[in-house]
Parts: C-alpha cells; sequence; structure tokens
C-alpha cells in the first residue's frame, strides 16, 4: 500500500487521517511520530502555532492509538563486536576492486572504532583527519548531539592486529584513493573508479550488508547502525562508563545503559546460574 502524502494544509481530523494512513502502509511508530512533529514544526514556521493541528487532543488521542496497536518498541540491531567485524573486514578483499576493498575495510574500521553515527561518518573531510603517535584523531564538525556546530574531536587507536587495526585501514585508503582534501569517504564503482561526491549516509549500512553476505551473516540482522552500537562490546569487557559516553557522544546515560544491556545479555543472565 501507498503511503498517503502529507496534507499541506488540514485540521485536526486531515492529520488524524494522513497518520493512520500512514500506520495502515506499514510506517512504524517512529516514522509516524517524525512526521507528526514535522507538520508540527511547519505551522510553527508559518507562524500558525495556535492553530497546530499536531497539538490537538484529538491527534493526541491517534497517536497513542496507533501506539498500542503497532507497539513502540524500536527493532534493535546487531551491534558488529569484534568477532562479527574480524569476519567483514577479511572478506572486504573480495568486493570487485582493491579500491572499494580498502575503502569498505577502512570504514568498517574507524566507523566502528569511534562508535559514528552514519551520518557523522560520511560528514567526515580528509582535513579533518589528525595523525598522531598515539592514532588518528577525527574532528566532528556537527553531529546529533552537537547542533550548535562546536565540533568535537574523536580519538581513534592503532589496533592490536595490522589486519584490523582502523589507523593502518584509514591510511591504506587515503593512500590507494589518492585523496587529500574533500570528502573522506567517496563512491567507487565495481571498475574502480573514484568519484568526487561524498558517500551518502545509506551507503553504509549497504556496505555492511553486502560483507555480510559475503561472511555469511544474516544480513538482516546488521544495519549502519551496528557500527556504533558495537560501544557495546567495550561495555561488555567493563569499560569506563565515561569513556563509552565520551566516545560514543552520548549526552544521556539512559541511551548508553540501554545499548550495555544488550551487550551484556548474556553476562547478566539469570537463567545460567539455575543449573538446567
Amino acid at each position: 500500500m501507498r503511503p498517503p502524502r502529507p496534507p499541506a494544509a488540514a485540521g485536526d481530523a486531515g492529520v488524524v487521517e494522513y497518520l493512520e494512513g500512514l500506520a495502515d502502509a506499514g510506517a512504524r511508530v517512529a516514522t509516524i511520530k517524525r512526521r507528526l512533529s514535522s507538520i508540527s514544526v511547519a505551522h510553527q514556521v508559518r507562524g500558525h502555532e495556535h492553530q497546530n493541528p499536531a497539538r490537538s487532543g484529538l491527534v493526541s488521542t491517534s497517536m497513542q492509538g496507533i501506539g498500542r496497536t503497532l507497539g513502540t518498541a524500536q527493532t534493535q540491531k546487531a551491534p558488529l563486536v569484534t568477532a562479527e567485524l574480524t569476519r567483514l573486514v577479511v572478506v572486504c578483499k573480495e568486493f570487485s576492486s582493491p579500491l572499494l576493498a580498502a575503502r569498505n575495510r577502512a570504514l568498517l574500521l574507524v566507523g566502528c572504532s569511534g562508535g559514528f553515527r552514519r551520518s557523522e561518518l560520511v560528514a567526515l573531510d580528509v582535513a579533518d583527519i589528525v595523525d598522531t603517535k598515539e592514532g588518528l584523531e577525527l574532528t566532528l564538525r556537527r553531529s546529533k548531539t552537537d547542533q550548535e556546530g562546536a565540533g568535537m574531536v574523536v580519538a581513534v587507536p592503532y589496533g592490536s592486529h595490522p589486519q584490523t587495526c582502523p589507523v593502518r585501514s584509514l591510511r591504506t585508503w587515503l593512500t590507494l584513493s589518492g585523496l587529500t582534501e574533500g570528502p573522506l569517504w567517496r563512491e567507487v564503482d565495481h571498475h574502480g573508479n573514484l568519484a568526487a561526491d561524498r558517500l551518502h549516509p545509506d551507503s553504509v549500512g549497504r556496505t555492511i550488508k553486502r560483507a555480510c553476505v559475503l561472511a555469511g551473516l544474516d544480513p538482516a540482522r546488521y544495519s549502519g547502525h551496528s557500527l556504533r552500537s558495537g560501544a557495546t562490546s567495550a561495555a561488555a569487557d567493563v569499560a569506563p562508563e565515561r569513556a563509552i559516553m565520551r566516545q560514543g557522544r552520548w549526552s544521556s546515560r539512559a541511551m548508553v545503559d540501554r545499548y550495555v544491556r544488550h551487550g551484556t545479555i548474556w553476562q547478566e543472565c539469570a537463567a545460567a546460574y539455575m543449573g538446567l
């Protein structure tokens, strides 16, 4: 079923019809909430806050019903912890060209070690990289939790093994690509031709899924967010909470706890002590 178009201008009844149409078309609760938020912002921008249908009781009641019907639990994708990430890195050599293989290897390792969101990862420029004796310092000009654009430096250390070292992999990508300025991550076609265009955030997830297929992992279990949620690996290894929050740039401890709970689910499984 094709999702309905958002109402250009409508009362609360029209918005309810639109939201319920999205639900009928298979949209998730989080998606419907974002659409409702966009409608609300559009009214504010146009100076119609007092006529904002997103604030009405009818719309609120409708959203509550949609939430009960569809459920609000988010679909959690599996984190790319060390074992799985290593498998993906190994199969990168099977991509169609050495340049594409180098890009994907560096993308996976840098993305995971830095705890980057997809949008943060692809926003990096070559000029954002500082090579130090400890590793790499990558400057994020803007991120989801830094809307003012103050910027933040993310440390990416050397890996213990050359094959899975994010620093060495990024150097290899820069050497093979010849990049000295502009976007760090770019499109590479199957013939090994490097484009000038910046890589799209969705390409991160597609790269992971293609590597999963080559590695014999279920691609449905992983997404572009699996690189960031690899921070749960650090939690499982009892990394200090402050270090996890800083590396992942989380402003809320509740978000960290959610990742940690998922990452330590087997270590903290009470049933393991039942002796069954």
